[in-house]
Formats: C-alpha cells, sequence, structure tokens
C-alpha cells in the first residue's frame, strides 16, 4: 500500500485541488477503505464557495463506495477485499444523540452551544471521501457490505442523496393515496419524488424549472410536473386537489419562496417536510400559516447513516424497486476532480450527479 494517496483538498473559498496526503492511520475502531468510486454533492459546492466553513488542508466529499483495505483490532464482522459502503453520516450509536433516536444529530453538543448536523464527519470534521483512501470512524456501525452484482454506481445515491430523499418522504408521513408535492428536483428533490411513491403516494406533483429534472421525475414516479418558469405553481396545486391541498409537501431547495409555496399549497392539518439547507432566516407567511392554527406539521430531516440504513436502501435497489443509476450523467477521474466541480457548481450539461473514479 503506497505511504501518499491523491486527495481533493479545501484550500479556500473558490479552490479545491487535488493534493498528495499521506493515507490514513486508523485506530482500533475505525477501517481504511479503498475508495473506488464517489461523487460531489451540493453540499460539497457551498464549502468551495465558502458558504459553509471548513478547515484548509481538509479532504473534501462525503458519499464513498470502496473496498475495506484495512481493519482495526475491534472491528468484527467484516474482511479486507470486501466491497463496502459507508453513509455521508456516520454515527457513533454511543452519543446522547443517538441512544435519544436521533442518530444523525451524534455528537452535536460540544459543551459550548450546539453544532447541527453533527454526525456529519467525512468531508467535514475529519477527512472526506474524495480520495484514494477514506478512514471510516465507528466502522462496525457505519460499513454496509454492497449486495453482490450492484455497481458501485448502482449504490453510489445510497449514502447521503437517497437516504436524505427518503427520510423527507418518511419524514412527511406519507400514506397510501396521499397527494404530494416535491418542491426543487435536484439529485435530493428526486429521491425524495421516489420516496413518496415507495410510500404509496396516489399523486405525486414534482416542480422544478429545468427540463431534463422534470423528465427525470417523470421516470422516477412524478404524476405531474410543474414549470416554474411557465405556470402558476401554487394555484396549479390547488386546482389539482379541488382546492383541498396536498397530504404533504417536501421542500428539497432550501429557498424561502420554495419553502412558502409548500406551506401554500398544504391542506389544513397538512405536513410540510423540508430538506432544503437554508442560508438565511425563513420567514413563515402569516396567510399560509393560518395564523398558527392550520394544524400543520413543519418537520425537517438530515440524511439518516448508519449501516442498517444503508443495507435497507441497498435493498431496495438489490429488488430493483427502483434504479437511480440513470442519476448519474458525468463521468470524471479523481484528478479531473477540478473540472467535475466547475461543471456541477454551474448546473451545465443537464448534470446531475457525477461519478468520480478513484481507483
Amino acid at each position: 500500500m503506497p505511504a501518499m494517496m491523491k486527495a481533493a483538498v479545501f484550500l479556500e473559498p473558490g479552490r479545491i485541488e487535488i493534493d498528495d496526503k499521506p493515507v490514513p492511520d486508523i485506530g482500533p475502531d475505525d477501517a481504511l477503505v479503498r475508495v473506488t468510486t464517489t461523487t460531489i454533492c451540493g453540499t460539497d459546492v457551498h464549502i468551495l464557495k465558502g458558504e459553509y466553513p471548513v478547515e484548509p488542508g481538509l479532504t473534501i466529499g462525503h458519499e464513498p463506495v470502496g473496498v475495506i483495505e484495512k481493519l482495526g483490532a475491534n472491528v468484527q464482522g467484516y474482511r479486507e477485499g470486501q466491497r463496502v459502503i459507508a453513509g455521508a453520516i456516520c454515527p457513533s450509536f454511543t452519543s446522547y444523540a443517538c441512544q435519544d433516536g436521533c442518530s444523525a444529530q451524534d455528537g452535536g453538543h460540544h459543551g459550548h452551544g450546539y453544532k447541527p448536523m453533527g454526525g456529519w464527519r467525512f468531508g467535514n470534521t475529519i477527512d472526506g471521501a474524495q480520495a484514494e483512501y477514506l478512514r471510516v470512524p465507528d466502522a462496525q456501525a457505519n460499513l454496509s457490505p454492497v449486495p453482490d452484482g450492484l455497481s458501485d454506481e448502482q449504490v453510489l445515491m445510497c449514502p447521503d442523496i437517497m437516504s436524505t430523499g427518503f427520510a423527507g418522504a418518511e419524514s412527511a408521513n406519507i400514506r397510501i393515496g396521499d397527494s404530494v408535492a416535491v418542491f426543487a428536483q435536484g439529485p435530493i428533490g428526486l429521491c425524495a419524488t421516489a420516496g413518496a411513491r415507495l410510500r404509496g403516494a396516489g399523486l405525486i406533483i414534482a416542480v422544478d424549472g429545468v427540463d431534463e429534472r422534470l423528465a427525470m421525475a417523470r421516470q422516477l414516479g412524478a404524476d405531474v410536473v410543474l414549470d416554474h418558469r411557465r405556470v402558476d405553481v401554487v394555484g396549479e396545486i390547488l386546482r389539482l386537489t379541488g382546492g383541498r391541498g396536498v397530504d404533504a409537501a417536501i421542500e428539497a431547495l432550501g429557498l424561502q419562496t420554495t419553502f412558502a409555496n409548500a406551506l401554500r399549497v398544504l391542506k389544513p392539518g397538512g405536513t410540510l417536510s423540508s430538506l432544503g439547507v437554508y442560508a438565511e432566516d425563513l420567514t413563515i407567511p402569516l396567510e399560509a400559516f393560518r395564523a398558527g392554527l392550520g394544524d400543520h406539521r413543519i418537520v425537517t430531516s438530515l440524511c439518516p447513516g448508519g449501516k442498517e440504513r444503508m443495507r435497507r436502501l441497498m435493498g431496495v435497489i438489490e429488488t430493483g424497486r427502483l434504479d437511480l443509476g440513470p442519476m448519474v450523467t458525468h463521468h470524471y477521474a479523481l484528478e479531473d476532480i477540478a473540472a467535475a466541480y466547475d461543471l456541477f457548481a454551474h448546473q451545465r450539461d443537464g448534470v446531475l450527479k457525477v461519478a468520480i473514479r478513484a481507483g
């Protein structure tokens, strides 16, 4: 095994570049994974732009598919050479938050207030997955074997966007026959659309302003697609539901406009499930909020992690319930990742997700 490896490193706002770094050392509870495929997330673009602060010198990325290179002494039930994924959120399952049933928020309390997304370590608080090798902490809780016959690309969405999008549908408490509106059809919103279909929604309405994304939404389960450039989305959703409003609205962008519109189309007693990462304070419109008397539920979700969550997601793919392979629209080698960031950050050429080949 080489002593040095290639890694995508955050240097300063506007600069993530390939650099040489030492292959990580591992402790007794860790595993070293040789990364075969990874990808770029919208959160990584926030890091690149300096909108989400991380330490200079950090390796970025939180969506690993790879092969176990080395196991720590305490890690049982795995073998070197085994194909695995690990969730973007890799909880310890020992923290107060984990034992309280909220494992995504693992480690959020540091004695100096609260840091949200506490369980998100890769490319946030420790070196991440856009590299040839990755140290997976608490490996026994977080490594999930890839079923035979599934390609890297088929499971590439599981660590983050599939888990997050599905969480949006799960938190929305969708029942069989419900009507659901999903605002924004980027990778997360598309997975929320697919999740709503798997939950048994009767009518799924997908909203976006990019033709390729609306077409993909149809492919993944939307019954109606609305282009916000061409129609009054709120009026059309109310018309489609006979004026009743939808049972659930999922917000997958993180903008004031989409949040407010998601609230405006909710039925009395409906659920607004928010997945977006917001960059500034939200204002809740009084009329849509029914002055606080609408019996609405507003819920937020962070990507659930851990090996059991990953096993379930890969099971959905293995049985053919869902194929997210078509969401991979572009391919790059790790050494060309700067070009991949440029494409992804500027949303050119119909890009949805980029497969980065690390090995």
